[in-house]
């Protein structure tokens, strides 16, 4: 462990809801490593307890200050957190860069759903991944193939058990971190009314939606085009030019009223993990109507994703990590904002006019090589949110390699190139 990340004393800061980072720090001490954790709330708190950890009680003013001087004193010499968009992130993370203190962010898998993502820099817009295609197309000819990922199931259920317990944490001992604001809102009471509301609009939703899955594969095969929405606080939306999603959906809806072939629809998505928080039903029936297109839109909750992708023309995406599911299935990509995975000739360049028009064809050997890629450098079989049966070592990190500073359908490659990653079943996006 500490040949793969080059630390002896480990500053730990938030990690994903549960107990991963906890036990990610008892492999750094197994290993001989020594570890401090910084808890800022209750629902930290709850999760890493022990002899390592920080508890910072102070303004979020002052946070910056207290971080520059807990790494001089301690000698830290890297640095962990799970996302690296949040406030106090961000301000650690410059501050580490300043004082040449190596940072690693987790973050959801860039290759869903048996993957999460551990990168060294930054993640997603932060990324230092290239983007030259001749890379990945290198990586598909001279690194090894690896074995299919161990199915890490479905972790929902552990997901969402992890978060009620943050979020009750939060909620009733807030007493113990008074002065700490989190970056969404996590009160119990808020988010329980949430989920019964979102639990009442999957029964409707369902209802309203029969048939129409049908209507796309069939009548509609190849004559749609699909927009895979985010959730509205997701902070991928950061790594864009837009200030909000309904910015993204306007600008797509009044392009594609005006320059879409005949014929075709425009799908869009909700993502599941917003359904108790929004509904842009009313948002996209003015956009219609003002657009005069209302007769082409298509507004779907949980239809099946990988079938939508495989029977859609062309998949428009802020920087939704079903893009990579869309490559996976053969259906062109054009990103509106800044994603990993936007690479020339790996996703369309030009304009969403010219992508309406003509959406092209999926490079499948490049994507083979940027995923095999990907799993050499940051991508790791395993998950956050549950210990998996055939991962013993589940939450250890080993990077071999570093990163350099259609329309038709898919054709599969044979089986010898070393196709390894399946689409996930559901959106990507951002978590607790």
């Amino acid at each position: 462990m500490l040949t793969d990340f080059g630390t002896r004393h480990a500053l730990l800061l938030q990690g994903p809801v549960g107990p991963f980072f906890r036990r990610f720090a008892d492999e750094l001490i197994a290993d001989g490593a020594i570890v401090t954790k910084v808890n800022f709330n209750p629902g930290d708190a709850l999760f890493f307890r022990g002899p390592e950890v920080v508890s910072y009680r102070e303004p979020m003013e002052v946070w910056p200050e207290f971080f520059r001087n807990l790494v001089t004193e301690r000698s830290i010499d890297g640095l962990f957190l799970f996302g690296d968009c949040r406030r106090l992130h961000r301000q650690a993370v410059g501050i580490a860069r300043e004082l040449g203190i190596p940072v690693w962010v987790f973050e959801e898998g860039y290759l869903r759903p048996d993957h999460f993502t551990v990168e060294r820099g930054g993640v997603n817009g932060h990324s230092h991944l290239p983007k030259d295609p001749e890379v990945y197309r290198r990586a598909a000819r001279e690194l090894p193939p690896l074995s299919a990922p161990t199915s890490v199931g479905n972790t929902f259920p552990s997901w969402a058990l992890w978060t009620t317990m943050h979020s009750v944490a939060c909620t009733f001992a807030r007493w113990r971190y008074p002065l700490y604001r989190h970056h969404r809102d996590v009160n119990s009471l808020t988010q329980a009314a949430c989920w019964v509301r979102g639990g009442a609009r999957k029964l409707w939703y369902a209802r309203r939606e029969e048939g129409i899955l049908e209507e796309l594969s069939g009548e509609y095969d190849d004559h749609y085009f699909f927009v895979p929405l985010q959730v509205h606080c997701d902070s991928q939306i950061d790594h864009s030019d837009y200030a909000c999603l309904e910015e993204m959906i306007e600008e797509v809806v009044s392009t594609f009223a005006r320059h879409a072939p005949a014929g075709t629809l425009l799908v869009l998505k909700h993502h599941p993990h917003d359904r108790a928080y929004r509904d842009y039903t009313s948002f996209l029936r003015a956009l219609g109507e003002h657009y005069r297109c209302s007769d082409r839109l298509r507004y779907v909750h949980d239809l099946h994703l990988p079938t939508l992708l495989k029977h859609a023309r062309g998949t428009i995406t802020m920087n939704s990590t079903v893009g990579t599911s869309s490559l996976y299935h053969g259906t062109p990509v054009k990103v509106m904002g800044r994603a990993i995975y936007d690479v020339p000739e790996l996703t369309f360049q030009g304009s969403l006019v010219d992508f309406l028009a003509d959406p092209g064809e999926v490079d499948t050997e490049l994507f083979d090589g940027f995923c095999r890629y990907l799993r050499h450098v940051n991508q790791v079989n395993g998950s956050f949110y549950r210990q998996v049966s055939g991962l013993p070592n589940w939450s250890r990190i080993h990077p071999t390699v570093e990163p350099t500073r259609r329309r038709g359908r898919l054709v599969r490659p044979p089986a010898a190139s070393g196709r390894v990653w399946t689409p996930a079943p559901g959106h990507g996006g951002a978590r607790a």
